[in-house]
């Protein structure tokens, strides 16, 4: 059973702004497997920070907690015009996560946003609540496709003629399906137009953690035209995949001139760390605090 007292140390370091951000990170991703009132009061008081890195991740860990009672927070981040486009993106994103169709309504009206990753990301957040009220509950932002065929499916990612949500759906069947092929055929989503569709094509070969497309996450992680949000997420998927011709690259770009470029490198570097390391979670916030009391 954790204590509220030991919530509290850890939301403490979360808002705590002296400390590395690899820190607060950690500290992050421990409350949201605690779960709670007090963990997402704590996560919630966050979005108040320079590091729109953090605020992101922010979102996203409430997103994945499941939590109705954050969808209050979610809706004002969305709303905030100030917060920045990645932040504001992935807290419409976290709402359709959640699932509750009594946030279609804002959803619907920042369905034509005008910042385009926005707009986009609440477009597919409706059609996945509307998804959802027939169907069983996915865990991704639109449910994996059931064609298997990894030829057929890579045609359906890279159609820009198809709606978003289909070709959403092609990605997460492609990572589903696993593989070289698949891992290549998702890389090619890198030239794509649209730079949502290209941050959640980064951010889905991190989760598959597959070297083959490694070359690929460094081109678009080198590329000072890309859109930032693009290059985060590229960053954290070399970390994730952590093999050694990652760790220069990362290196490289930890003084990149785009903040959140160099915020997500020194993220990714704790990231590679815990997984060449001997480190038995990366989540360790509540472990380092039993371990000092």
């Amino acid at each position: 059973m954790v204590t509220e007292e030991e919530v509290e140390a850890i939301g403490r370091t979360l808002v705590d702004e002296t400390q590395p951000l690899k820190t607060r990170f950690r500290a992050l991703f421990t409350l949201r497997n605690v779960g709670g009132r007090a963990a997402i009061d704590w996560i919630s008081r966050a979005f108040g920070d320079e590091s729109a890195l953090l605020k992101h991740e922010l979102a996203y860990c409430l997103g994945q907690m499941q939590d109705e009672r954050a969808i209050p927070c979610l809706v004002r981040v969305l709303q905030d015009a100030s917060q920045e486009p990645m932040v504001r993106h992935e807290a419409g994103e976290a709402l359709g996560a959640i699932g509750n169709p009594q946030v279609l309504d804002v959803l619907r009206r920042y369905s034509a946003d005008p910042v385009i990753e926005v707009a986009e990301t609440c477009q597919l957040a409706v059609k996945r609540l509307e998804w959802l009220q027939k169907n069983r509950r996915p865990l991704d932002p639109a449910p994996p496709d059931e064609e298997k065929d990894v030829a057929k499916l890579r045609e359906t990612l890279l159609d820009e003629s198809r709606p978003l949500f289909d070709r959403y759906r092609a990605m997460f069947a492609l990572r589903n399906v696993g593989g070289k092929a698949a891992a290549l055929a998702l890389a090619d989503g890198l030239a794509c137009g649209s730079a949502l569709f290209r941050h959640e094509i980064g951010f889905v070969l991190g989760q598959m953690q597959h070297e083959a497309c490694v070359p690929q996450l460094t081109a678009a992680l080198e590329s000072v035209s890309e859109n930032p949000m693009v290059r985060h997420e590229c960053a954290e998927a070399l970390g994730s995949i952590a093999g050694g011709s990652c760790l220069e690259t990362l290196r490289a770009f930890a003084h990149d001139e785009e903040r959140v470029v160099r915020e997500s490198c020194e993220v990714a570097l704790d990231m590679y760390a815990y997984a060449n390391g001997p480190e038995f979670q990366y989540a360790d916030g509540l472990s380092k605090l039993q371990a000092s009391g």
